[in-house]
């Protein structure tokens, strides 16, 4: 692995070398977006992404909070459904600013599903576990790594609601 990828990459694959999961990694062209993500990774399709977006979810004037969304990567969040659920008046994505600090500068494109890594509620959606393996970016545009949704579910353990 090279040493210029955020140290969450290695956080990662330790967490999962730890708990004796399964998993394979990809090394590729930098990529932002899911379906450029999913050119990369040769045997796992869109639907098998696992896209993790951070929200700003806004309660009341003094309420605020950051959460991260995950989902298939072939599909997108309901706000009024997200909206709901958070009782918010108001959600927005993280801006980059946002997202570098809470993530202690991971790009955009490159935040991994582990929001527990970065002490982040994680909300995700029951589809998500529709598919035995799933795929991300794990730290870095330029690293991806595959694992069974299973694993994920048991390591992360995210709350699981409606959020398409």
């Amino acid at each position: 692995m090279p040493d210029d990828y955020h140290p969450i990459t290695a956080q990662i694959t330790s967490l999962l070398d730890a708990n004796e999961c399964w998993y394979e990694t990809f090394e590729h062209e930098p990529v932002r977006t899911s379906e450029e993500a999913a050119r990369t990774r040769p045997g796992y399709t869109l639907q098998q992404g696992a896209k993790a977006i951070i929200v700003r979810v806004k309660r009341s004037k003094t309420e605020k909070l950051f959460a991260m969304l995950v989902f298939p990567a072939d599909r997108a969040f309901d706000s009024r459904k997200v909206k709901a659920y958070f009782q918010a008046k108001d959600i927005r994505f993280a801006t980059e600013e946002e997202v570098h600090e809470l993530t202690s500068g991971v790009q955009v494109g490159g935040v991994p599903p582990f929001g527990n890594l970065f002490e982040l509620p994680v909300y995700a959606a029951p589809e998500l576990f529709d598919q035995e393996k799933i795929v991300f970016n794990a730290g870095d545009r330029r690293f991806s790594v595959a694992m069974k949704s299973a694993d994920y579910r048991q390591l992360v353990q995210p709350t699981l609601t409606d959020l398409l």
